[in-house]
């Protein structure tokens, strides 16, 4: 495609699912030769039908601090990003803006795309008096993680990830331990009790 190709960006809507999923799984394909942080982040990804994209699509737009924004050649969508507004804590009132994807087609990459994307979130960052700006990409996505430090992102945080049944499976391991385990110790507690009563007894006789 010629690069003069002219790149436009709009709001995403429900009927660029099935576009969405493409994108997505282009971009997925393309990071499975990045080492073993790509191994690791692909069993987190699963393609979905363009039925789950359109109702996914439907919660996200349907959130009024949430923009999905697209980049469009040829209409054809070439990248993506997300970005919310939220306050840095629950329970300071200084915003930031959060943002969570920037996807661009391999076949696109080195034509400025991340740059556009990522520009319209900060101004919808500076529309809404936004202080901070936040990067969560996947550790795997070494163009973006190398994008975002060389104009000035640093890191500020660890994200882990877990299945849910694993979680709910070792946090009850643990808490059963720890039922078990103050049994255990009031058990005791109640031997020792009974230990000194009967010293006590014999001590009187």
């Amino acid at each position: 495609m010629s690069a003069r190709t002219p790149i436009v960006l709009r709001d995403a809507d429900r009927d660029d699912a099935a576009a969405l999923i493409a994108l997505w799984s282009e971009c997925a394909a393309a990071s499975q030769d990045e080492g073993s942080e790509a191994f690791t982040q692909q069993a987190l990804w699963r393609e979905p039908g363009v039925a789950e994209a359109s109702a996914a699509l439907d919660i996200n737009l349907g959130q009024p601090n949430k923009r999905i924004v697209v980049a469009v050649a040829d209409d054809e969508i070439i990248g993506a990003t997300v970005f919310s507004v939220n306050t840095l804590t629950p329970i300071s009132l200084t915003r930031v803006l959060i943002v969570t994807e920037i996807q661009v087609s391999p076949r696109f990459r080195r034509r400025s795309v991340a740059s556009m994307l990522l520009s319209a979130a900060a101004h919808h960052g500076e529309d809404h008096n936004c202080e901070i700006v936040v990067a969560s990409i996947p550790v795997h996505s070494r163009e973006p993680q190398r994008y975002l430090a060389k104009i000035g992102f640093n890191q500020i945080a660890i994200v882990r990830a877990i299945q849910a049944s694993k979680l709910r499976s070792r946090l009850s391991g643990k808490a059963t331990n720890s039922r078990d385990t103050g049994k255990l110790i009031a058990v005791r507690r109640t031997l020792r009790r009974r230990q000194v009563d009967a010293q006590g007894v014999g001590t009187r006789h």
